[in-house]
């Protein structure tokens, strides 16, 4: 099995046991690489360089390859996000109705810049563009959840529910 070259990362044997398993039912089928991937990071939740050389060995496909699908798409990230993902709508109707506002407020708070994850790992702040809430603008997801009509006072109510 690979092993990851920081110390502690939190990568275990244990999770490239449960990658092996959805290499081996998507090897040789077509769009495997990326079924794979999405599978990798669900597990890993990244996509780190050991991880993606292992990947490029197990389905016998240049490391390039598996490069270059994970920066092309968005959703895959080759760094660690939090727990929670903080996703600011900055689509026109968010924007026009004061998005801006929340997302300083969130940077001030989380301490952290667009795509960056809070010390402890528990969020990770994101920039939209449309979210398709447009009547509730503006509006932040965190997860599955939408919360609109916000207000920058309305910020620590809705991250203490993820504390």
């Amino acid at each position: 099995m690979a092993e990851c070259s920081c110390a502690d990362c939190g990568i275990t044997e244990e999770m490239y046991q449960q990658l092996d398993e959805t290499i081996e039912k998507q090897k040789g089928q077509a769009g495997a690489l990326i079924q794979v991937l999405h599978k990798a990071q669900e597990i890993f939740g990244y996509l780190p360089k050991e991880v993606q050389v292992y990947v490029a060995d197990k389905l016998d496909v240049p490391v390039t390859e598996v490069y270059g699908v994970v920066t092309f798409y968005a959703f895959f990230s080759m760094t660690p996000k939090g727990k929670h993902s903080i996703g600011i709508c900055m689509g026109t109707a968010c924007y026009v109705k004061g998005a801006g506002q929340i997302l300083d407020s969130l940077k001030a708070k989380l301490k952290v810049d667009v795509g960056g994850t809070t010390e402890d790992g528990l969020f990770t702040l994101e920039v939209l563009r449309c979210i398709g809430a447009c009547g509730l603008a503006p509006a932040v997801m965190i997860g599955d959840d939408v919360y609109g009509r916000l207000t920058s006072d309305k910020v620590d109510d809705i991250l203490a529910k993820y504390q």
